[in-house]
């Protein structure tokens, strides 16, 4: 089905929801995902609803709703208002956290309670039709390919999927490997440019990284999103150009 590109709203989390929409509209993205800290707090049902119609009536669909809840941590009281939120919000998956120490750090009982908590998140979320998916980071039990792996397939539940990102000071090559072994369960990715130090860069800074994930996206026969999530400065001007080349790249792998 190819790529759809999208925003992660966090990329400006000093805009109201409002105009988050506007600028995504505009750089000719066509999904967005949902952050739960600003734009939809988590059990805030009637800002998911309102921003859910927002989104449609600009012609844009939801990708994701971008929660912070972290598996293994986290009680039933707050899985089932997460899943509600997402509800409101009309999203199809839930982006959760594997955890909160990194998988050189985690002893055997924090990866009992992130397996634990991501199949109970999966059941619960199963019942209203919604995907979990995992956020690939550092400092969780998704920081590196093997410890993601064994954490999707000990839970084995169909609906519970993986994000990817490029981690920062990564080479392309390493990072196309990582890519192409999460492929089985990919559903999305966070498209950016840092330098090691974190400092963020115009996403054609790294256009050979790009151009050669999304040609793999592409040959996919699922739809997966590629998400802009932060820019140089903050800016909505600088999201314009890194859409912008996005949407070039796209168009020339397509061809």
């Amino acid at each position: 089905m190819g790529v759809r590109t999208g925003l992660v709203s966090v990329t400006f989390r000093q805009l109201p929801a409002d105009e988050v929409v506007e600028v995504a509209a505009k750089a000719g993205l066509k999904a967005i995902e949902w952050g739960g800290d600003i734009h939809v707090p988590l059990g805030d049902l009637v800002t998911a609803k309102r921003v859910r119609n927002l989104t449609s009536v600009h012609g844009l669909e939801i990708a994701a709703y971008g929660s912070y809840l972290r598996a293994g941590a986290a009680d039933r009281e707050e899985m089932r208002a997460t899943v509600a939120t997402a509800e409101a919000l009309g999203a199809p998956r839930i982006r959760v956290w594997a955890g909160s120490v990194g998988t050189a750090e985690a002893g055997v009982g924090d990866r009992m309670a992130v397996t634990r908590g991501l199949a109970e998140l999966a059941e619960v979320a199963a019942g209203s039709g919604i995907e979990i998916a995992l956020e690939f980071h550092r400092n969780t039990l998704t920081d590196e390919i093997d410890s993601t792996i064994t954490l999707l397939m000990d839970v084995g539940a169909p609906n519970l999927t993986t994000y990817w990102q490029p981690p920062v000071g990564l080479g392309d090559e390493e990072c196309l490997d990582q890519l192409e072994a999460l492929l089985p369960w990919l559903v999305s990715v966070h498209v950016f440019s840092w330098e090691p130090d974190g400092a963020r860069r115009p996403l054609a800074t790294r256009e050979s990284l790009w151009r050669q994930v999304l040609h793999r996206l592409q040959n996919d026969p699922r739809e997966i999103n590629a998400l802009l999530e932060f820019v140089e400065d903050n800016k909505p001007e600088q999201l314009l150009t890194d859409a912008a080349d996005l949407n070039s790249w796209l168009g020339q792998t397509g061809k």
